[in-house]
């Protein structure tokens, strides 16, 4: 039997459950519904889920601290649809590791395909993964592809798997310019919000540069995007 994909779904208003319950049951995903984030830690503790679709305002816990949470211990494609539409509020939380962040001003079907886009992404890039055994090393930084570990100064550095993908997929190409574009369209899709590119690569100066504000391996060139710079030894 085909494996049917498990959303979940979490927003104190209750229609806007129903709502998105009906669009994504139609499109034959099993929808689990949480009203507000308590409620949701309660069902990701019990349900193994493919993906989450939350609300950011929400009592008790807003979708912001959930999503930082849920970071903590899972990679699990997650997007927001949220009411708060402002670039500060897509910058956070596409820098929190949500992978779309989705104004409820969009109809849902428009959801339901950003849904299906970050999926199949997500499908996708765990089955290209390369099975020989990579390791960039650019002397105080460490790409270890099968390892799926970094490693600066030979101490591990966390990474989001967005995070280890991109930087990977720049790496691969040293000292090739890379536009935002590019970089979007390999690592997300082609669905979503670009702003994710420039979040992203600033998490990864923050945790590999020596100095974040000066970076040595990936530099921006204005108006075009970026290039890794490094000679693999």
């Amino acid at each position: 039997m085909e494996h049917r994909p498990i959303v979940l779904v979490i927003d104190d208003d209750e229609a806007i459950l129903d709502l998105m319950r009906d669009f994504l049951d139609a499109e034959h995903f099993v929808v689990e519904t949480a009203q507000g984030s308590l409620e949701a830690l309660q069902v990701l503790a019990k349900t193994p889920v493919d993906c989450i679709l939350l609300d950011v305002m929400m009592p008790h816990l807003s979708g912001f601290d959930l999503c930082r949470q849920i970071r903590e211990t899972s990679n699990v494609p997650l997007l927001f649809l949220s009411a708060r539409h402002t670039d500060t509020d897509k910058i956070r939380g596409l820098g929190l590791g949500a992978d779309d962040y989705i104004v409820k001003s969009a109809t849902p079907a428009e959801v339901v395909a950003r849904i299906k886009a970050v999926l199949r992404r997500t499908q996708t890039s765990s089955k290209t993964m390369p099975a020989q055994h990579t390791i960039f090393d650019f002397g105080r930084l460490v790409i270890n592809i099968t390892a799926h570990e970094v490693c600066v100064d030979k101490r591990p550095v966390p990474l989001a798997a967005r995070e280890f993908a991109l930087l990977q997929y720049l790496a691969e190409h040293p000292r090739q310019v890379l536009t935002r574009d590019q970089l979007f369209e390999r690592c997300w899709g082609e669905i979503g919000d670009r702003h994710t590119v420039a979040v992203h690569i600033a998490r990864i100066r923050e945790k590999i540069e020596p100095d974040p504000t000066h970076p040595a391996y990936i530099t921006t060139v204005w108006g075009v995007g970026y290039r890794f710079e490094g000679v693999v030894r």
